[in-house]
């Protein structure tokens, strides 16, 4: 079993490997693998009974979790935390993604629980060629100290439209 990071297989990767006779092999990890994925190596196995050809090795790749980004098929998710005055006024924000950092457009009035797709930024598909897309999942998140402004606004401020976000959980 051969551990791979979850990026090393996104994007493809060449690792060398130790056989357990000691012998080294350079190995491709193909773009798109996927956990617990066979990789055969050919005529790099044992040596064939009385001196015949080396059969093949078999390598199972291990892919290890990544701190944010989750795979479900070619299709990569990722949550995104958001200020509250970028989810409230929208704004333009840098985002992760398995190529490497891309600028979004977070609407305005954006909510937790708002999803996001960039076309094309997943996994490249093995057998069609195609990517799949990252799906970002916003979380709007509170600042982190008490921000008087803030918390004056909001005492006076009456909303236009009452919300009950529990009631369903209620009833």
């Amino acid at each position: 079993m051969l551990p791979v990071g979850f990026l090393e297989v996104a994007n493809g990767a060449a690792r060398t490997i130790t056989l357990p006779e000691g012998k080294t092999l350079q190995v491709t990890i193909p773009e798109g693998a996927e956990d617990r994925q066979m990789l055969r190596l050919k005529e790099q196995g044992m040596p064939g009974l009385g001196g015949g050809p080396a059969g093949d090795a078999y390598v199972e790749l291990h892919v290890e979790p990544h701190p944010f980004f989750h795979r479900k098929d070619d299709n990569i998710h990722v949550e995104v935390p958001v200020t509250l005055k970028e989810a409230v006024l929208g704004a333009r924000i840098e985002v992760p993604t398995i190529g490497g950092p891309v600028t979004l457009t977070v609407p305005k009035g954006s909510n937790t629980g708002t999803t996001l797709r960039l076309r094309d930024r997943g996994i490249r598909n093995r057998k069609s060629g195609q990517r799949g897309h990252q799906m970002i999942n916003l979380t709007v998140v509170l600042p982190p100290a008490e921000e008087p402004e803030l918390v004056a606004f909001l005492e006076t401020w009456q909303p236009k439209i009452q919300q009950e976000p529990r009631k369903e959980m209620l009833t």
